[in-house]
C-alpha cells in the first residue's frame, strides 16, 4: 500500500514524513522520557536488595552505608549456629520434590485435558479455577488433622504433599494450554509410522513443551521454596524445618538481629536468583507460547 505524499506546492508535514520513514510517534520520544522512568523503577527495585547486602556484609554494630570493611560473621551465624544448613537442606528437597511431582501430575492431567473430551470436562475446568479463591489457611485443620491420622506430621512428605495440592490446579490448565498449542496432525503423523499413543506423546509433543514444564516447574519450586504456612503447621521438629521457619526464629519478641536475619535473607533468596537466572529464556518462551492459542 503506498502512503499519498503532499500536492505539488504544499509542504510534507510531520505524520506524512513519519509515515514516509516507516515511524511511529513513540520513536520519536526523547530518550530521557523513556530512561527517567526505568531508572527510578530500578533504584525502586534494587534499594531494597542493597539494603539487605548492607546488614548482611557489615560488621555489628556499625552504621556505614557502604559495606566496609565487609565481614561474613552473620553467615557463619546463621549457618552453623542458627542450623541454616539444615533449613537450606530441607527447603531444596521440599522444592524439588514437588517440581518433580506438580510437573508429572500436571502434564498427565492437562494431556488428557488437552486432547479428550468428556462429559464432565468444562466442570472440572470450573472446579480447577474455583480452587485458585480458596486459601491455603482456610484448609489447615482439615489437612493436619489428615496428616495426623496418617501419622506424617513432623514429615517433610506433608508439605511436599501440600504443595503438589495446591500447585497443581493451575499448573494443569498452564500445561494444558501448553498442549493444545502442538498441532495434533503431529501426534496423528507418529501414529502413521507405527507409535502408540505413549510413544508418540513422548517423541513428539514432549520435546515442545519444554519451555511450558520449565515455566511451570519453576514457579512450583520458588512457590515451596518461599511457603511459610505449611511448614509452620506440620513442622515442629527443629531438624524437619524449612527457610521461611528458620528466618522466623531470628525474630523474638524483644530484639531482632538483623544483621542474621539479613544474612538468612540473603541465603534464602539465592537459590531462587539462580533458578531464574538459568531458565529466564525458557520462561519467557513458555509463556509466550501458552499466550497464544494454536
Amino acid at each position: 500500500m503506498t502512503v499519498p505524499g503532499p500536492r505539488r506546492g504544499e509542504a510534507a508535514t510531520a505524520p506524512t514524513v513519519r509515515r514516509r520513514r516507516g515511524l511511529r510517534a513513540w520513536d520519536e520520544v526523547p530518550r530521557w522520557q523513556i530512561y527517567l522512568p526505568l531508572t527510578v523503577y530500578l533504584l525502586f527495585t534494587l534499594v531494597p536488595f542493597y539494603w539487605i547486602l548492607l546488614f548482611a556484609l557489615r560488621p555489628t554494630g556499625s552504621t556505614s552505608l557502604v559495606p566496609w570493611p565487609m565481614t561474613t560473621e552473620h553467615f557463619e551465624k546463621v549457618w552453623t549456629d542458627r542450623s541454616f544448613a539444615v533449613y537450606f537442606q530441607n527447603s531444596l528437597l521440599t522444592g524439588l520434590a514437588t517440581l518433580v511431582m506438580t510437573t508429572v501430575i500436571a502434564l498427565a492431567g492437562g494431556y488428557a485435558l488437552a486432547r479428550f473430551d468428556f462429559r464432565a470436562k468444562k466442570g472440572f475446568m470450573l472446579a480447577l479455577l474455583c480452587s485458585q479463591f480458596v486459601p491455603g489457611a482456610l484448609l489447615l485443620v482439615p489437612l493436619f488433622q489428615i496428616f495426623a491420622n496418617l501419622r506424617m506430621i513432623n514429615s517433610l512428605g506433608s508439605v511436599i504433599i501440600a504443595e503438589t495440592v495446591f500447585q497443581l490446579p493451575l499448573s494443569m490448565i498452564l500445561i494444558s494450554g501448553f498442549i493444545r498449542n502442538v498441532p495434533y496432525s503431529l501426534e496423528e503423523a507418529a501414529w502413521v509410522d507405527g507409535c502408540n499413543r505413549f510413544s508418540a506423546f513422548r517423541v513428539v509433543v514432549l520435546p515442545l513443551l519444554r519451555p511450558g514444564l520449565v515455566a511451570v516447574g519453576s514457579f512450583a519450586f520458588v512457590h515451596a521454596w518461599n511457603h511459610f504456612l505449611f511448614a509452620l503447621m506440620f513442622l515442629n521438629n527443629p531438624e524437619k524445618q524449612t527457610i521461611p521457619v528458620g528466618l522466623n526464629t531470628l525474630m523474638g519478641a524483644d530484639s531482632v538481629d538483623l544483621g542474621a536475619l539479613a544474612a538468612g535473607g540473603v541465603i534464602a533468596a539465592v537459590p531462587v536468583v539462580i533458578v531464574f537466572a538459568f531458565i529466564q529464556k525458557w520462561l519467557i518462551t513458555g509463556f509466550s507460547a501458552g499466550a497464544v492459542k494454536g
